[in-house]
C-alpha cells in the first residue's frame, strides 16, 4: 500500500511539472510523405505537361481561340491521369481577342528590325502601314493639352524614355535565409505595399483607393481617358516600353479591354527599351524617324463565355462530402508562352492529382483543382467560380459548399522552389503548417509567414471567408525577366524546382485532406459595398494598368 501511495504521488507530482500543451499534436505520415516524395521525384509527368501548355499551344490570354484548346487539353490530360470526372465550367467574361502577324521595322533614318508584339484588345493595322514618329509621352491632363491636335496619323511613342543602367547583379537568385527571416517578421497592414500618387504618374496629393478593386478600377478608368483623347487625335498606332526590361526582354500585356463597353483604343505595341530610347534620341535630335508596322489582329464576339477547368479526387473517408481545394490560373499574356506566369502552376496541380491516385495514398477528404481563366483581367475565373459555388462577395451570402471546402492553396509567384507559405494572417493555420514542413526541410521547406501576400487567385477565396492560401517561393528570374515578358518560355522553368513543387504541394494536401478537422478559418469577412468608379488622370503605362499577378 505503501508503494503504491509512492508510486501515485511520483505520478501526480512528474505531471504538475510538465507543460501542458496548448493544442493536440499535429499528425504527420512519414510514411505518406515517403511514398508521396518517391513518386513525385521518380516517375514525374510534369515536364511532359508543363511542354504541351507552353511549347505546343503557347499564349493562353483569355478569351483567346488558344485558351480553351488549352482547357481542353487539360481536361484530357486529366482523364488520362484516371480523374474522369474533369469538365469545363463556363462563366461570362467578355469579347476575345488574338493576333496572328506582327512585324515592325525602323525604315528611316536607317533600316532597323523591332523587336515587340502587339498590346491585347487593340485592333491591327490592315495590312503594312508606313507613319513617321512622335515623341509625346501623355502622363498628367495637362500633357492632353500640350498634345492636343499634333497626333493625327502619327505613330506615337507615349512613355517616357528611361536611362538603361549597366546590369551589375545577377537576374535570377534564390531568397538567402536572412530574407526568409525577415519574412517571419509581423508586418503592418499585412505586409501589403501602399501605393502613392508619384507611382501612378498623378499628381501630388492625388486620392488612392486603398482597396485592390477600387486601385483597378481607377486605373481602367484612366487608361479609358487617354484612349478616348488619342482616338480623337486620329493616331495611327501607340508604342509603350514599359518601366522595366532590357537586352530584349519587352513588358507588356494589353491596351483595350475585354469589356465590349469600353471604347476601343488605337493600335497599340511594345518594343524593347534599346530601340525606344534610340527613336527618342533621334527626335531629340531633330532627325525624323519613321516607322513600318503590320499588325493582324481580330477581336472574337461570337461567343462571351470563358471557362474554369474543375477535376476532383474522390475522398474515401468519412468526410469524403468535404473538399480541399488546389489551383492556378491557366491564362496567360501572349508575348511569349506563359511559362511561369502560370503554366508552370497548372503543371503542377494536374501532376499532384496523378501523384495522389497512382501512390495508392488514401484520402478523407476529396481533393479538387482548379485551372483558373482570365486571372490576369482581375481574378475573374477564381471569382466566377466563388460565386457560383461558395458565397456572393458583396452581400456575403453563403452557399452551402461553402461550410465543404477545407482550405484552397494556390502558386502562382513563378516557377522556383516552394520554401513555404504566407499564412494570410490565420494565426491559427501557422502551427499545422510547421509540423506538415517538417520532413520538408531537406527540400528547402522551412518558413510559415504570417503576411498577406496579394495580387493572385487565393485572393477570391479568403475575401469570402475560405481559408486561401499562397507559397512562398524562390523568385529566380520571374520578375526581372520573365513576368508577362516575351522571354515567359518553358526555357526558364528548373526540372528540379517543378519537382519539388509537386512533393510540396502533394504532402500538404495529403495532411490536409486526412486531418480530423478542416482547416481553422478567421472571422467572416463585413458584406462588401462596391463604390463606383470615379474619372482619374491618364495612367503613365496603359500597358500594364488593371494586371493581375
Amino acid at each position: 500500500m505503501k508503494n503504491a501511495q509512492s508510486a501515485l504521488a511520483l505520478v501526480v507530482t512528474f505531471a504538475l511539472v510538465q507543460p501542458v500543451p496548448v493544442r493536440a499534436e499535429e499528425k504527420v505520415d512519414l510514411f505518406a510523405v515517403h511514398k508521396l516524395k518517391r513518386e513525385a521525384y521518380d516517375n514525374s509527368k510534369v515536364m511532359e505537361t508543363l511542354f504541351h501548355l507552353t511549347d505546343v499551344i503557347g499564349p493562353r490570354l483569355a478569351g483567346s481561340p488558344s485558351y480553351k484548346q488549352s482547357a481542353d487539353w487539360a481536361v484530357k490530360r486529366l482523364k488520362e491521369f484516371g480523374i474522369d470526372n474533369a469538365k469545363l465550367e463556363a462563366w461570362d467574361f467578355g469579347k476575345g481577342w488574338s493576333y496572328s502577324r506582327f512585324s515592325m521595322h525602323m525604315t528611316e533614318p536607317s533600316i532597323s528590325p523591332i523587336i515587340g508584339f502587339p498590346l491585347a484588345w487593340a485592333p491591327g493595322t490592315n495590312g503594312p502601314v508606313t507613319a513617321e514618329v512622335i515623341y509625346a509621352p501623355i502622363q498628367t491632363p495637362a500633357d492632353i493639352q500640350k498634345w492636343k491636335g499634333k497626333l493625327k496619323d502619327k505613330i506615337v511613342l507615349i512613355e517616357n524614355s528611361r536611362e538603361l543602367a549597366l546590369p551589375t547583379s545577377p537576374l535570377a537568385k534564390r531568397y538567402t535565409d536572412a530574407e526568409l527571416d525577415e519574412m517571419l517578421k509581423a508586418a503592418e497592414g499585412g505586409g501589403r505595399p501602399q501605393m502613392t500618387p508619384q507611382m501612378l504618374g498623378l499628381p501630388a496629393g492625388a486620392q488612392i483607393p486603398s482597396d485592390p478593386d477600387g486601385m483597378m478600377r481607377m486605373m481602367r478608368g484612366m487608361r479609358q481617358q487617354r484612349i478616348k483623347f488619342l482616338k480623337e487625335e486620329g493616331v495611327l498606332a501607340v508604342v509603350t516600353t514599359g518601366t522595366k526590361g532590357e537586352s530584349g526582354t519587352v513588358f507588356g500585356t494589353s491596351y483595350g479591354s475585354q469589356d465590349p463597353k469600353n471604347e476601343v483604343p488605337p493600335t497599340a505595341v511594345a518594343i524593347a527599351s534599346e530601340q525606344y530610347n534610340r527613336m527618342v534620341r533621334l527626335l531629340n535630335a531633330k532627325v525624323p524617324v519613321k516607322v513600318e508596322l503590320d499588325i493582324k489582329a481580330q477581336f472574337h464576339e461570337d461567343s462571351k463565355e470563358s471557362w474554369n477547368v474543375v477535376a476532383e479526387l474522390p475522398g474515401t473517408g468519412k468526410n469524403k462530402d468535404e473538399y480541399i481545394l488546389i489551383g492556378g490560373h491557366l491564362d496567360s499574356w501572349h508575348g511569349a508562352t506563359g511559362a511561369t506566369d502560370n503554366a508552370a502552376a497548372c503543371a503542377i496541380m494536374i501532376e499532384t492529382l496523378r501523384l495522389l491516385k497512382a501512390s495508392g495514398v488514401k484520402l478523407n477528404r476529396s481533393v479538387r483543382v482548379g485551372l483558373w481563366g482570365a486571372e490576369e483581367q482581375g481574378l475573374l475565373g477564381s471569382r466566377a467560380y466563388v460565386k457560383e459555388h461558395l458565397a456572393e462577395r458583396e452581400s456575403m451570402k453563403l452557399k452551402p459548399e461553402h461550410g465543404k471546402i477545407s482550405a484552397y492553396f494556390n502558386i502562382d509567384n513563378g516557377a522556383g522552389k516552394i520554401r513555404g507559405i504566407y499564412a494570410q494572417s490565420n494565426d491559427m493555420a501557422k502551427p499545422i503548417f510547421e509540423s506538415w514542413f517538417a520532413p520538408l526541410k531537406d527540400l528547402g521547406v522551412t518558413h510559415v509567414t504570417n503576411r498577406n501576400t496579394s495580387g493572385t487567385d487565393h485572393l477570391a477565396f479568403d475575401e469570402v471567408g475560405v481559408p486561401g492560401f499562397q507559397f512562398i517561393q524562390d523568385q529566380m528570374d520571374y520578375s526581372p525577366r520573365t513576368h508577362h515578358s516575351n522571354m515567359d518560355t518553358y526555357d526558364r522553368v528548373q526540372r528540379a524546382d517543378m519537382l519539388q513543387q509537386v512533393a510540396v504541394m502533394a504532402t500538404v494536401v495529403y495532411h490536409a485532406a486526412n486531418r480530423d478537422e478542416m482547416m481553422p478559418r478567421k472571422p467572416l469577412p463585413k458584406p462588401r459595398k462596391t463604390e463606383p468608379a470615379k474619372d482619374a488622370a491618364p495612367a503613365p503605362s496603359a500597358s500594364s494598368a488593371g494586371q493581375a499577378r
